[in-house]
């Protein structure tokens, strides 16, 4: 958890950067989008707003269960056959969202949306590991983490735009075509970068010893559950925003819009900090406080929620300096695990990629559950997370070994 000195960067492959912070942008376009349509939804399709709000925790479930499948699968068959068949099932599901004559309908194509899209963001992280050291990993995620970030704060204004001139069905037409170019992207300048050493290691065993393997090492299972708990927040945010923001504080679909994007940038703003910080300390240092720091500010938000103290302004800037964390933890969490294996990258992104998305739904599910239209139910399960993700730092991930 100490300093190093000055570290040299390795020179940055702009293109390969964006196409690969684009593969990560399907989660985000894909929720985002559509949050400003949720309430024209549900009336068309004659739902209660509690079975809108399923289409996404279903779509977080989809995240979740099909990073499972295409890690192991880029480890065995290489990078760019998973991605693209993941991109066409993603594209098909689109096309069937903006179809949809039920809600039930729309429930099971955002279920095979979100199996297709989530093959983007895990082998765009295997593909990380693939080229780059454990240091310059941890830097070139947080790029993604930059181009990735500007999908929450576009993606509520363009679908906010698009509702003003057709139906939220346009949304997911939107989502078919932004699979499409993503697949030629793919296509025409993916190269394969698997190693032959990654390809024995997966031949010689099946995906379910592969993470078998993976579960029973230690600083995985830490840096797993800090990465998974700490994105949580971000989920949690995600699922509770709309209507805390639109129905308790008041704030117009264009606002909320507006105040999505700001909180974002924080996000954007915090990676591209981290990246000046890996110039001088090492990602287990950077963690080490900024878990610390996100602990703090999320005792603060609760008890800025719980006491009324600063009414909502208060509230939303704690929450901008609480989600801001995830810019230092994301990025570093994923390049401590992946660089425990690297002969298992597929595999261990795929393990890190869908504890996150499974803590992320249980988180949304909570803080759901508990919404009594406050911000306090949203903070209390941030404040949990949070200070889950920091215990799983320091009692996993960053622990020294004892000596025999």
């Amino acid at each position: 958890m100490t300093s190093s000195p000055a570290i040299q960067p390795a020179p940055t492959p702009w293109r390969l950067v964006v196409l690969l912070g684009a593969l990560t942008a399907f989660a985000p376009m894909s929720i985002d989008m559509y949050l400003p349509a949720l309430p024209q939804l549900a009336r068309d399709l004659h739902a209660p707003p509690e079975q809108a709000q399923l289409t996404l925790a279903t779509f977080f479930a989809g995240m979740a269960i099909g990073q499972f499948f295409y890690g192991p699968a880029s480890d065995r068959f290489g990078r760019r056959i998973p991605i693209l068949f993941g991109i066409g099932v993603y594209i098909a599901a689109s096309i069937g969202c903006a179809l949809a004559a039920s809600m039930d309908q729309l429930i099971i194509a955002r279920l095979v949306q979100a199996l297709g899209g989530c093959a983007g963001a895990v082998v765009a992280r295997a593909v990380v590991r693939d080229q780059f050291n454990h240091v310059d990993t941890a830097r070139i995620l947080s790029l993604l983490t930059l181009i990735m970030g500007l999908a929450p704060i576009l993606a509520p204004l363009l679908g906010g735009w698009v509702l003003t001139v057709a139906s939220w069905r346009a949304i997911f037409w939107v989502l078919a075509g932004f699979g499409v170019l993503c697949g030629l992207g793919v296509i025409l300048t993916l190269k394969e970068s698997r190693s032959e050493e990654t390809a024995a290691q997966a031949r010689s065993e099946n995906p379910i010893r592969a993470f078998r393997v993976l579960l029973s090492n230690r600083r995985l299972l830490g840096y797993a559950a800090a990465g998974a708990l700490n994105g949580a927040v971000l989920f949690t945010y995600i699922s509770s925003s709309p209507e805390l923001l639109i129905g308790t504080y008041g704030f117009s679909p264009q606002a909320f819009g507006w105040v999505f994007g700001l909180n974002a940038f924080g996000v954007i703003g915090a990676s591209q900090v981290n990246r000046l910080l890996l110039r001088r300390m090492t990602p287990d240092a950077v963690l080490a406080r900024a878990s610390i720091a996100a602990v703090i500010f999320a005792v603060v938000l609760m008890i800025a929620a719980v006491t009324g103290i600063g009414g909502m302004w208060s509230v939303l800037l704690l929450l901008f300096a609480a989600l801001a964390s995830y810019g230092l933890m994301a990025g570093n969490t994923m390049a401590g695990a992946l660089s425990v294996d690297p002969r298992r990258a597929g595999s261990v992104s795929a393990l890190m990629g869908g504890a996150s998305f499974g803590a992320g739904a249980l988180a949304a599910w909570a803080g759901g559950a508990l919404h009594d239209g406050t911000a306090r139910p949203m903070a209390g399960v941030m404040l949990l997370c949070l200070a889950g993700s920091m215990a799983a730092l320091y009692l996993l991930a960053l622990r020294k070994p004892q000596s025999a």
